[in-house]
């Protein structure tokens, strides 16, 4: 391993900024919990994974699942930004780079899309509940 792959593969262990926020965003979410695994970490909802992050090409990187066509018009309109994660790419999963100019509402939409894609039907009515409450009654 090289000195700059090492220096990329000990940024997964440092608690910066990006992945202060991308936590932030993921554990709000109803029921979701954070582990390691396939990604470093994994966040997940009863045991499945919504979101991960990954260092990829020697840069930090979160993946997420994807509405249908939601990974194509993407990578067409930020490919700077976001780009089709080996392995699970073909299964509709987007990646995003965390060291990009990202616009963090709108990781923070798709982070919740995939969520509600991954999580069961009652967690996704307590996200619709929480989010219908006006801002400050227990708003997630």
């Amino acid at each position: 391993m090289g000195h700059e792959e090492m220096d990329g593969y000990m940024a997964l262990y440092v608690d910066d900024d990006a992945l202060k926020r991308l936590r932030a965003i993921c554990l709000a979410l109803p029921e979701a919990s954070e582990q390691g695994g396939v990604g470093n970490p994994t966040f997940k909802v009863r045991d499945k994974i919504f979101a991960m992050r990954h260092l990829m090409e020697g840069r930090l990187s979160v993946w997420l699942k994807a509405p249908s066509g939601a990974q194509g018009a993407l990578i067409h309109t930020s490919p700077e930004i976001f780009f089709r994660p080996p392995y699970v790419g073909q299964h509709g999963w987007v990646g995003a780079w965390l060291d990009a100019d990202l616009d963090w509402e709108q990781l923070a939409d798709l982070i919740e899309d995939s969520y509600r894609m991954t999580a069961p039907k009652r967690l996704v009515a307590r996200l619709d509940q929480a989010e219908q409450q006006p801002e400050g009654e227990g708003h997630i």
